[in-house]
C-alpha cells in the first residue's frame, strides 16, 4: 500500500502533560542473574523487577536496532477487568520488547508472554506492532483483579491495505484457525463467555463488542478520527458516516472494518499529512463552526464535552491536537540494511512542526529531543519540544494570519528532507559494505545535523512570527 513498499506505522502520543522525547536504551551483554526495574510509563510507579536477558537491542523511540516499530493507542475496555496487582503496564511492555524482539511476530510472542508471567498492568490497550515485511495490530485487555495475565488478539494487516486505531478497539470477528494472520490467547472467548459479555457461536465472536462496547463518545471522538483517515485514502467511506458521527450501532449503520484497500498507494509524505488532520472537508469539519473564530482556527480548549443550563455540547477531536507530547512516522524497509530503517520524528502537534529523520541505529540522541534539555515545567531554547510548542501556541489564536506562514517553512523543511533522502541513505549503505561502525556514525551525525537546523529554523520562523 506504500508507494516504494516500505511498511509504516505512524503514532502520536496524546497527553497535555506529557514532555515529549526521544528515548535511548544501549543494547549489549547483561551478566547471568541481572535484573531490570519495571517502572509505569505514564507515572514512573515503581512495579516489579524482572530478570534480564542475556543479549539486548538498542532501540530509540519507538524503535530497536532492527526496524521493529511498536506504538499504541489506549481504549480502556471495561473496567472491572483492569488489574491493579498487574506488574507489566503497556509502555513497559513497549520498551521492553523493543529490546529484545527483531520481528513482529517475534514481539507479539515477547508481549503476551510477558503479561502472563508478571500480569497487565494497564487497561485496554490497541498496539501497532510492524517490522519491514509485516504490520500487525494486537488489542489486549487484563482480567481483572487476583487474574493474571491477559486475553489478546492480533491481526495482520494485508501488504495492500491500510489501517487505524485511536482510542477505541478496533478488532471485531476474526478467523482464529488462520495461523498465518491470526494469533490470539487460548481463553479470547471463553473468557468473555464465563464473565458474560458473550454467548453466541464461536464464529461470531467480536472482541469490540465483547471488551470494549462501542458509545457516543468512543465513535465521535475515536473511530471519527479513523474515518477520516480511511477517507483520505479510500473510497466508499460516506457509508460508515453515521457510525463515525456516533449513531448507534445497527443493520444500517454498522462500524468500519479493520483495515481498507487505498485507492492509491501511500508515500511517507502521505502519511505526515494525514497526521495533519482536522476533518477538512467533512461534515466534522472543526474549521466551519462558530467555535473557530475569526481566525478559522480547527482547535479546540479542553474538555471535549461540557454543560450549559444543563444542556450538554460537544467538540469534535481531530487527528491534529495541541496535545500531542510527540509525533512520528516510521519507515521500514525490508531491501536495506536494519541500520538504515528508521522515524521521521517531531514534537508537539502534528500539524505545526517539521518531521525529521532519525535512523534507527542513532545512538547519540540529538539535544533537543533528549531527556534532560528541558522538562515539562522547564523551558530552553534547546529544546525542540517548547520550541516547537512556542510556535504553535502564538498560531493558534491568529491562525488563519500565522498558520500560512508556518506551513510554507515546515513544508519547505521536509521537501528537503525527503529530496536528500535517497543520496543520503546511498552513501550509507556504501559505507556499511566497507565499515559497518562508519555507517552508523555517518547516520548517527545526519541525523543530530538535521535536528540542530531544524530547531534553529525553527526558533527564526518564532522571532519571525511575534513581529508579523
Amino acid at each position: 500500500a506504500s508507494t516504494d513498499g516500505s511498511a509504516m506505522v505512524s503514532y502520536a502520543a496524546d497527553s497535555h502533560a506529557l514532555y515529549g522525547a526521544l528515548y535511548h536504551t544501549p543494547g549489549g551483554s547483561h551478566k547471568a542473574g541481572t535484573m531490570m526495574p519495571v517502572y509505569e510509563w505514564d507515572t514512573g510507579r515503581y512495579l516489579t523487577d524482572i530478570p534480564q536477558l542475556r543479549e539486548t537491542y538498542s532501540t530509540v523511540g519507538n524503535m530497536n536496532e532492527h526496524s521493529l516499530i511498536i506504538a499504541e493507542s489506549t481504549y480502556g475496555g471495561r473496567e472491572e477487568l483492569a488489574d491493579s496487582t498487574g506488574r507489566i503496564d503497556y509502555g513497559s511492555l513497549i520498551y521492553i520488547t523493543l529490546q529484545r524482539a527483531k520481528t513482529a511476530r517475534e514481539a507479539i510472542r515477547v508481549m503476551t508472554s510477558l503479561v502472563e508471567q508478571y500480569g497487565y498492568a494497564s487497561s485496554g490497550e490497541s498496539f501497532t506492532i510492524a517490522d519491514p515485511d509485516e504490520a500487525w495490530i494486537m488489542e489486549m485487555i487484563g482480567k481483572g483483579p487476583g487474574r493474571k495475565g491477559a486475553v489478546w488478539v492480533a491481526v495482520r494487516i494485508p501488504d495492500d491495505c491500510i489501517s487505524a486505531h485511536a482510542n477505541q478497539s478496533r478488532i471485531r470477528q476474526f478467523n482464529r484457525k488462520d495461523k498465518q494472520n491470526v494469533m490470539c490467547s487460548e481463553d479470547v472467548i471463553s473468557f468473555a463467555r464465563e464473565k458474560g459479555y458473550f454467548d453466541g457461536k464461536d464464529s461470531e465472536f467480536d472482541f469490540a463488542a465483547a471488551y470494549s462496547p462501542t458509545d457516543f463518545g468512543m465513535q465521535r471522538y475515536c473511530e471519527a478520527r479513523v474515518w477520516s483517515f480511511f477517507n483520505r485514502w479510500a473510497d466508499g467511506m460516506d457509508r460508515y458516516l453515521d457510525y463515525a458521527a456516533g449513531k448507534p450501532i445497527s443493520e444500517s449503520c454498522q462500524p468500519m472494518p479493520l483495515f481498507v484497500k487505498p485507492n492509491k498507494k501511500l508515500s511517507v509524505h502521505d502519511v505526515m499529512m494525514s497526521m495533519r488532520d482536522h476533518y477538512e472537508g467533512t461534515p466534522f469539519d472543526t474549521q466551519k463552526d462558530i467555535g473557530a473564530g475569526p481566525y478559522d482556527a480547527p482547535y479546540r480548549p479542553t474538555p471535549l464535552s461540557w454543560k450549559v443550563d444543563g444542556k450538554e455540547y460537544f467538540n469534535e477531536r481531530p487527528i491534529s491536537t495541541q496535545q500531542s507530547g510527540f509525533t512520528f512516522v516510521s519507515q521500514m524497509r525490508s531491501w536495506l540494511p536494519d541500520a538504515i530503517g528508521g522515524l521521521w520524528f517531531g514534537n508537539d502537534d502534528a500539524n505545526t512542526t517539521p518531521y525529521t529523520p532519525i535512523y534507527c541505529c542513532t545512538t547519540n540522541v540529538p539535544e533537543c529531543f533528549a531527556e534532560g534539555t528541558a522538562n515539562d515545567v522547564t523551558f530552553s531554547w534547546e529544546s525542540a519540544f517548547w520550541v516547537c510548542n512556542w510556535v504553535a501556541n502564538m498560531t493558534y489564536p491568529r491562525y488563519s494570519a500565522l498558520f500560512p506562514d508556518v506551513e510554507a517553512r515546515r513544508d519547505r523543511i521536509e521537501a528537503r528532507l525527503l529530496g536528500e533522502q535517497d543520496e543520503v541513505e546511498a552513501r550509507a549503505a556504501a559505507l556499511l559494505k566497507t565499515s559497518p561502525d562508519s555507517c552508523k556514525a555517518f547516520l548517527d551525525t545526519y541525523t543530530n545535523r538535521m535536528s540542530r537546523k531544524m530547531l534553529r529554523e525553527w526558533r527564526r520562523l518564532g522571532e519571525y512570527l511575534i513581529v508579523k
